[in-house]
């Protein structure tokens, strides 16, 4: 314990979380905002299914989208440890990888997409006007795909040199592009849930071109130059997607896991898919803010991991952890004392918000269970331990699937008390990787 007091009073450990965590957090919450803004938008406009079609569209172009999420991940550790090494041309070589990977993947998953949702929509057996409007959404969604993917390896790879700024401009600019046109396109031109989506798609241009321009002066901070004959051998290749293939394989499991609330919610009819949407947000909310400091600890341990820092390693934990615990005990005071006004910002459809209300109290316990996972996600990332993070992830639905099995007589409660258990779980599960990992004196050691 006195340890862990030492630790805490760190000021400059302090310094440096809040010098990354603040902008990551200032942009992270920008996300949701703008599912905030689409459900506000859409939620105004008179059917339900109209706010199931954006909830239900956005979550299958999320679940491509985001299972791609290791580009980022994998970046940030990376590029950390060449950070930590003063490694310029490791850092120009994991940059452009990330970049071909990225387009690369949004040509395979532009392929497949539309049929994929065409099967997931005979699944979800949803009404045949939300079913009509999630396709149109998702089609015009898939235009953006490419950039999305780009900004993830991009945002990944600067936040790994411990530049918070450009990640910041990116995501604000992307977000703020989109809420903008979402009001414009949908109010102004009444362009309905299309526009909503064609809103979405030049925001992520936009943003991925800005931080392309943004690589040029980030780059002048670490000499070097890409070894060009590297990049067409494989063994170049090989640690890259090995802890990529890991990390997606862990983001494919816990989309699942995002999806099936939507698919279930589907089946429970258009009001309660809508309401499950409105309380999403609000995770959304909480876990873009808390991941601000997740990423302050990728970063910090990826640095502290390639300068062989023990001391380092540990104090960004306890101060990020500290925080961590203090934004969520923050996160769940606001769902239960305002919950029942962040609903009604986000529609006036007597239903949705009659079922949303019912389900509020879930909402309000989840920060103080999920945020461990967050963070420790963090530290595994920094440390490119994908593999553990992939086990991790496995075991955890292994263990939540039959529970979830048997309690689907339960309807929504019994979907939300399966999400919450689902988080338990994982943060429990990583802990115990960590511990083992720690026992075995490996957080410093090879990959």
């Amino acid at each position: 314990m006195p340890t862990l007091l030492t630790d805490w009073r760190d000021r400059p450990t302090h310094h440096r979380v809040w010098a990354l965590a603040a902008p990551m957090i200032l942009s992270n919450i920008s996300v949701p905002l703008v599912a905030l803004v689409d459900s506000m938008v859409i939620g105004h406009l008179p059917h339900a299914h109209q706010l199931g079609a954006v909830a239900v569209g956005a979550s299958l172009y999320t679940f491509l989208a985001w299972a791609m999420g290791f580009l980022r991940m994998g970046s940030t550790g990376f590029a950390a440890q060449a950070a930590g090494r003063n490694d310029g041309a490791a850092l120009r070589q994991i940059l452009l990888q990330g970049l071909l990977l990225a387009l690369g993947l949004a040509m395979l998953l532009g392929t497949v997409g539309i049929p994929l949702s065409h099967l997931a929509l005979e699944w979800m057996q949803p009404s045949p006007e939300l079913n009509q409007l999630t396709r149109d959404f998702f089609h015009t969604r898939l235009f953006g795909l490419p950039a999305a993917l780009a900004s993830y390896a991009l945002v990944g790879w600067f936040l790994g040199t411990q530049n918070a700024r450009a990640p910041l401009a990116i995501l604000l600019t992307t977000n703020l592009v989109n809420i903008a046109l979402n009001l414009w396109f949908v109010l102004g031109l009444d362009w309905g849930v299309v526009g909503s989506a064609r809103a979405s798609v030049i925001a992520e241009w936009t943003g991925a071109l800005l931080g392309l321009a943004l690589t040029q002066k980030a780059l002048r901070a670490y000499p070097g130059h890409i070894a060009w004959a590297a990049l067409k051998r494989w063994h170049s290749w090989r640690p890259l997607l090995a802890v990529n293939r890991d990390i997606f394989i862990r983001s494919l499991a816990l989309q699942s896991v995002f999806f099936m609330i939507t698919v279930q919610g589907a089946r429970l009819g258009d009001a309660t898919v809508a309401a499950n949407a409105l309380l999403l947000n609000g995770l959304l909310l909480t876990a873009h803010a808390l991941d601000g400091l997740a990423h302050a600890v990728e970063a910090l341990c990826g640095h502290a991991i390639g300068a062989r820092d023990r001391q380092a390693l540990r104090r960004s934990l306890v101060v990020a952890g500290g925080w961590s615990l203090i934004a969520s005990v923050g996160f769940t005071l606001l769902f239960t004392l305002a919950g029942h006004v962040f609903i009604a910002m986000q529609t006036d459809i007597p239903s949705v918000r009659e079922t949303a209300d019912l389900y509020l109290p879930y909402l309000a316990v989840l920060p103080l269970i999920a945020v461990w996972s967050y963070l420790l996600d963090g530290l595994f990332i920094g440390a490119t331990r994908a593999r553990e993070m992939r086990n991790g992830m496995v075991l955890t639905v292994l263990l939540v699937l039959p529970i979830a099995w048997a309690l689907q007589g339960l309807g929504n409660h019994g979907l939300w008390i399966t999400f919450l258990l689902f988080m338990a779980v994982r943060s429990l599960t990583l802990w115990a990787i960590a511990w083992r990992l720690n026992r075995q004196g490996l957080w410093l050691g090879a990959n």
